[in-house]
């Protein structure tokens, strides 16, 4: 079959025609096709999950912009961060509406436990970087910069397959230009994650992950109970 361009979709034969065709394609990339499409409203459910694995608990709407992502803007790069505090405390703040800040997701240290906070279709406040928002997803590692122990081999495990599979779905390269510590992010004022941070297993863990999941179909939205801190 001849490939679908977006153009095409867009301008070519009217409505009926572009979803007869549209129907041909593999579901998967017809999904993220429509998505694509600015103009079109993604479909959002209470209680659901970008990453499977993950538990919602929604942040405070007054840390985040909605947004329709990435049709609006190109999500290219994830950043990487640390709480500077327990896990329960990162998730009460990022639910308080005085903090001006949340990121997507917080991953506990003892057992790499993920919750997703806000929807990677929207702006979370996390970079102190508008731009940086815009184009990013970011992920909250429970710890200190100053405490290499609160880096567990669970955490890096949880955290590299989330950002495997945000990479897959957004077509992120693997690598340190793409895949980035707040820290190097552009007028940021922040050290995390800090020297502690192993990024060599870590980037390793991600690739690995990818791999693993490469062919699989997982990782894609679902359903999700409501999580407990």
């Amino acid at each position: 079959m001849e490939p679908i361009s977006r153009r095409r979709l867009l301008i070519g034969g009217g409505t009926a025609v572009a979803l007869a065709t549209v129907a041909a394609v593999n579901w998967d990339d017809t999904s993220r096709l429509w998505w694509r499409v600015p103009g079109v409203d993604k479909p959002r459910k209470d209680g659901e999950v970008d990453h499977r694995g993950a538990h919602w608990i929604a942040a405070s709407e007054a840390n985040l912009r909605s947004a329709d992502r990435p049709a609006d803007y190109v999500i290219d790069r994830v950043v990487i961060h640390v709480t500077q505090s327990d896990f329960r405390t990162a998730v009460k703040v990022f639910r308080d509406p005085l903090h001006a800040s949340a990121a997507h997701y917080v991953v506990r240290a003892s057992d790499g436990r993920t919750v997703q906070m806000v929807r990677e279709l929207d702006v979370a406040y996390h970079a102190g970087n508008r731009s940086y928002n815009e184009r990013s997803i970011g992920i909250e590692h429970e710890g200190f910069v100053d405490r290499p122990q609160n880096f567990t081999e669970a955490m890096y495990r949880s955290s590299a397959r989330l950002t495997a599979d945000i990479c897959k779905r957004y077509g992120i390269p693997v690598d340190r230009e793409h895949i980035v510590g707040h820290n190097e992010v552009p007028g940021a004022d922040h050290t995390d994650p800090g020297p502690h941070w192993d990024w060599k297993r870590y980037i390793r863990y991600v690739r690995e992950a990818r791999d693993a999941s490469s062919g699989s179909g997982s990782g894609s939205s679902g359903k999700a109970s409501p999580g407990k801190a």
